[in-house]
């Protein structure tokens, strides 16, 4: 087994190949004058079952396009299998046709990773599970529940209620309630445009109770603190959020920083930038364990479903 990473999240592959107690493997990166990207492998590997760590980050585009090479130069250097390691799988939210004349855009980067070589995808929280049935390949999806809920539990926080941000989440937030013994209340949401909510009213009894907003991705936090106003104003005593994935793009940081949020955590499947790094209001917990585990044991051939649980 060999590790190597792409530019993305250089942080979480290193706290996963110290769990692996091995050294990514050694590669180099580049980019031509022009912009286009170089990448060749500085080492032997021949015959080895490759893992390439590379998530969705803030420049989707380019890092998905230094992933095609990755893989495409293993394949070229006789790796014995490649398994494309996607902490924050880009694009699943375009997994369906909303509307006429436009793409169904996760499942073509799902053909482009095959088209690639990838031989399987390891992967957490996809926002649509479904989009596993968009490969031919096998798709690993790890949840990081266990890791969020581990750490909400330490604050034993009491009258805890889980509140999905609108109708699309209930099923994870459901699930997620029953993991913490908690109640469920949902968001009352509609979308007029992309990245543009409204929110209206609070479905189940908030009043006096410890709220988690729990979401799989937080990008511009439209919904987030929408969904943390309609909470405070139907009197939750406290409100804290919960997400797998932090875009946190555009003026999110701003709006978390102004809004009735106390605390917003999440995982590191994206690195955060300065500004979301300097905000005081975000917990980061690592996912690297549950990731590291999961390549030990398709290295191995062992079971990885006890990880989804």
């Amino acid at each position: 087994m060999k590790v190597f990473t792409g530019s993305s999240n250089m942080s979480l592959a290193r706290e996963i190949a110290s769990y692996l107690k091995i050294e990514l493997g050694k590669c180099v990166l580049e980019r031509f004058s022009d912009g286009e990207i170089h990448f060749y492998i500085d080492e032997n590997v021949r015959g080895e079952d490759i893992f390439i760590i590379q998530t969705g980050s803030h420049d989707a585009n380019t890092h998905l396009m230094e992933l095609f090479l990755m893989i495409d130069a293993f394949k070229r250097a006789s790796a014995e299998r490649i398994t494309a390691v996607i902490p924050y799988f880009c694009y699943g939210r375009q997994d369906w046709k909303e509307r006429p004349r436009v793409p169904i855009s996760a499942r073509l980067i799902a053909d482009l990773l095959e088209a690639a070589g990838a031989d399987r995808v390891l992967t957490m929280d996809l926002h649509s599970p479904q989009i596993q049935g968009f490969f031919s390949i096998p798709v690993d999806n790890l949840i990081a529940q266990p890791v969020l809920a581990k750490f909400i539990q330490s604050l034993n926080l009491a009258e805890l209620i889980v509140v999905s941000p609108d109708a699309g989440g209930v099923g994870r937030a459901k699930v997620f309630a029953r993991r913490l013994g908690a109640n469920l209340a949902i968001i009352d949401k509609r979308r007029p445009a992309p990245n543009v909510a409204q929110v209206f009213n609070v479905i189940g009894d908030v009043r006096d109770k410890n709220c988690i907003l729990f979401d799989d991705i937080v990008d511009t936090a439209g919904t987030l603190v929408l969904s943390a106003e309609a909470l405070a104003a139907n009197g939750a005593k406290s409100i804290l959020a919960a997400c797998t994935h932090p875009v946190l793009s555009g003026q999110s940081i701003a709006k978390i920083e102004k809004s009735s949020l106390e605390k917003l955590i999440m995982s590191n499947t994206i690195p955060l930038n300065d500004k979301s790094r300097g905000c005081r209001k975000i917990i980061t917990l690592s996912v690297a364990e549950i990731f590291g585990e999961a390549i030990r044991r398709i290295n191995e051939g062992s079971s990885v479903s006890s990880l989804f649980v």
